[in-house]
């Protein structure tokens, strides 16, 4: 098969990196790729976001099938302009995406279809938030509605603060149109887990539950980020908890999407939160979570082609899916700066990393002498797996320094509250 994969992120190396090690390959394709893609196949500089560019490259290159990684693409109708061509896709149509790609949709499809989540309420006037907010008395969380690359959540802990940032979003647009409306939600408590699970649009299987670090800082402080590492399996989401999941959030889903017409076809994405009343819902996106898939990935025994071509047909559960018996550890490499302005261009250097250590890059390219250079905040996501967490985290932070540039930070608490 002749695959295009579109992206250029770190879930988009690990989606190389996996599609490279099936026999079924014959070519591989990334759109527009990263410094490190380039080992698994050919990088090709397109404009994604046009959509008849993306079409003619695929006829051109005689493509099988095109996985879809990042949100924008799908959000924007990637996947709809594809089957419109005849190409086959795995990823969500622009109507199935809308679970991601607008909040309030999200919530309210949640609301209609009875899945746990926290109270909520959404606005598009700044006076009518406001109004709102002085009529409840327990902690909020504020949500710019459209895509915000992971940074359209904010935490305030004073009214003058919530205010604040209302009035930044809905009257400043500090988030452009991705902030014409918010949702402002009953902030809860608990451990969050990442479930991702394949979708046919009628059936679906659980991936490895992971958990992803939010925040910049050690110990879980500093600003939120887009993912500082995660780690596979958690190990506080038990064969219960994941029933409970499938059972009450990740079937209920697909099956109300489906009835919705919104067929679900593709990786749909659950953040939950383990509250002391059970699970609820804190997002859903469209698509393979990053930095998750780095660790999820790893740990997949079955020819993701497999998977791809079953939920495309309709087929998932005709297929098992087999996981390795492991566990798994990424640590983000940021750029100094992130996550607000950050530093560019340092020249990156590298030593031989060892068995079962992989370093996905995510904000790299090559420079005109050929170095890899670093070109965003998230730079790369080192990644090990062992027989256990520990071994884990042990084998992915004695790799660190493997991997250097001017600048770097990363946490190094990553996995320890995973660790016995």
């Amino acid at each position: 098969m002749n695959i295009l994969i579109i992206g250029s992120g770190g879930r988009e190396h690990a989606l190389a990196w996996k599609v490279a090690q099936s026999p079924r390959l014959s070519k591989l394709y990334i759109a527009t790729g990263n410094a490190g893609t380039r080992v698994c196949g050919e990088n090709i500089s397109i404009d994604i976001s046009n959509h008849s560019s993306v079409v003619n490259l695929c006829k051109e290159k005689r493509i099988d099938l095109v996985i879809v990684g990042p949100e924008i693409p799908l959000a924007d109708g990637l996947v709809d302009s594809l089957s419109d061509a005849n190409i086959r896709c795995f990823g969500p149509n622009r109507a199935a995406a809308e679970i991601e790609a607008s909040k309030v949709f999200s919530k309210k499809f949640m609301a209609r279809n009875q899945i746990p989540t926290a109270r909520y309420a959404s606005f598009s006037s700044f006076e009518e938030a406001v109004k709102y907010l002085r009529t409840i008395d327990y902690p909020i969380v504020i949500k710019v509605s459209g895509l915000a690359a992971g940074k359209g959540v904010i935490l305030p802990d004073t009214d003058d603060e919530a205010e604040a940032t209302l009035k930044s979003i809905l009257n400043d647009k500090a988030f452009g149109n991705a902030g014409n409306e918010v949702v402002i939600e009953e902030r809860i408590s608990g451990q969050e887990v990442s479930l991702m699970v394949f979708s046919d649009g009628t059936n679906c299987v659980p991936m490895v539950a992971a958990q992803d670090h939010k925040r910049l800082l050690d110990n879980d402080e500093g600003p939120n980020t887009g993912g500082m590492g995660a780690y596979a399996p958690a190990p506080i989401f038990t064969k219960d908890l994941l029933n409970e999941a499938l059972e009450n959030v990740l079937q209920p889903t697909i099956d109300g999407m489906r009835n919705e017409g919104r067929k679900f076809i593709g990786v749909l994405y659950a953040g939950l939160m383990l509250t002391k009343n059970g699970i609820r819902v804190l997002e859903f996106n469209c698509r393979f979570g990053d930095p998750e898939t780095q660790v999820v990935l790893p740990l997949l025994d079955t020819d993701l082609l497999d998977i791809a071509d079953a939920c495309i047909d309709g087929k998932l559960k005709d297929i098992e899916i087999k996981w390795k018996n492991e566990a798994a550890v990424c640590v983000v490499l940021a750029s100094k700066g992130y996550p607000e302005k950050v530093e560019s261009g340092k020249v990156v250097t590298f030593a031989e990393l060892s068995d079962n250590t992989i370093c996905f890059h995510a904000g790299t390219k090559t420079d005109d002498n050929e170095e890899i250079v670093t070109s965003g905040g998230r730079v790369f996501g080192l990644t090990a797996w062992a027989n256990s967490i520990h071994n884990a985290v042990e084998k992915v932070y004695s790799n660190i320094d493997k991997v250097s540039f001017e600048g770097v930070q990363y946490r190094r608490d990553i996995a320890r509250k995973a660790l016995p």
